[in-house]
C-alpha cells in the first residue's frame, strides 16, 4: 500500500488562521506538562477493534479528560490530540481517511468527540463527515460489566444518508471518533452497522484507552466516567 503524508488543506489553513496564536506557539501551560507526558506517536493496539489514543486513561490524563466533559476547552483538547495525530498521520494510508464522530444519545451530548474530530481535521487535513445517526437509546455504562455493555449497544446505530454519495465506500476507509475506549462494545457496534453498508473501518482513534482487563468495570462510580 502506498504512502499518504497529510499536509494542510486551503480549508485547514483557513481554519487554523482563524485559531488564537497561544493554540499554536504558546500552548496553555496548565496542561502543557500533561501533553509532554503522553506518548510520543501516541499508542495503538487491535483488540477488539484496531484503535489509536493519544494515551491511557488513567492519572492525570484521566481527571483531565472527565474535566473536559463539562467544561469544554477546544485549546487543551487541540494540544492532547498532538501524538495521536502524529501516530495515526504515520500510518500507510492509500487515501485520506473519513473521520466519523460515534454520535450521543444523550440530549446533552459529551462534547469531546466533535472536538477531537475538529483537532484531528485541523492537523491532519482530513474530513468528517456525518455518517452514523443512534437509532435507539441505550442505558448508561458506568455501572454496566463488559457483557452487559456490548448487549446495550448491540442495534444501537444506523448508517445514515448523509456522506455516502460523495465518497466511493470500497476505495475510502473510515475512522472512528470516540472520547474513550474500554470495552469496545460501542465502537464495535457502530461498526458493524457502516460495514453493513459497504464501508470499510479502518479502526477508531480516541483520546484515552482504558486499561479495563482485569477489574470489574460496574466499580466506576463517578459522574461521566462510563467510556464504552
Amino acid at each position: 500500500m502506498a504512502s499518504w503524508s497529510p499536509g494542510p488543506t486551503p480549508l485547514t489553513a483557513g481554519l487554523l488562521k482563524l485559531l488564537p496564536l497561544d493554540w499554536i506557539a504558546k500552548p496553555p501551560s496548565l496542561h502543557a506538562d500533561l501533553a509532554a507526558e503522553l506518548p510520543e506517536g501516541g499508542c495503538q493496539g487491535s483488540d477488539p477493534i484496531h484503535w489509536w489514543a493519544a494515551g491511557m486513561y488513567s492519572g492525570r490524563l484521566r481527571r483531565q479528560l472527565l474535566y473536559l466533559r463539562t467544561h469544554p476547552n477546544p485549546a487543551m483538547v487541540a494540544v492532547l490530540v498532538q501524538p495521536l495525530a502524529a501516530g495515526l498521520g504515520a500510518e500507510p494510508w492509500a487515501r485520506p481517511p473519513l473521520l466519523v464522530a460515534i454520535p450521543s444519545w444523550k440530549r446533552r451530548a459529551n462534547p469531546l468527540p466533535g472536538l477531537l474530530g475538529r483537532a484531528l481535521s485541523w492537523q491532519l487535513g482530513w474530513r468528517q463527515v456525518p455518517l452514523l445517526q443512534r437509532s435507539r437509546a441505550v442505558l448508561g455504562q458506568h455501572h454496566l460489566g463488559r457483557e452487559l455493555r456490548w448487549a446495550n449497544q448491540a442495534g444501537a446505530f444506523r448508517c445514515s444518508g448523509s456522506g455516502q454519495q460523495q465518497h466511493p465506500r470500497e476505495k475510502t476507509a473510515v475512522v472512528l471518533l470516540d472520547d474513550i475506549l474500554t470495552t469496545g462494545a460501542t465502537a464495535c457496534a457502530a461498526a458493524d452497522s457502516l460495514r453493513e453498508q459497504g464501508w470499510h473501518v479502518a479502526g477508531m482513534a480516541c483520546l484515552a484507552r482504558t486499561p479495563w482487563q482485569g477489574r470489574d468495570l460496574r466499580s466506576i462510580r463517578r459522574l461521566g466516567d462510563g467510556p464504552g
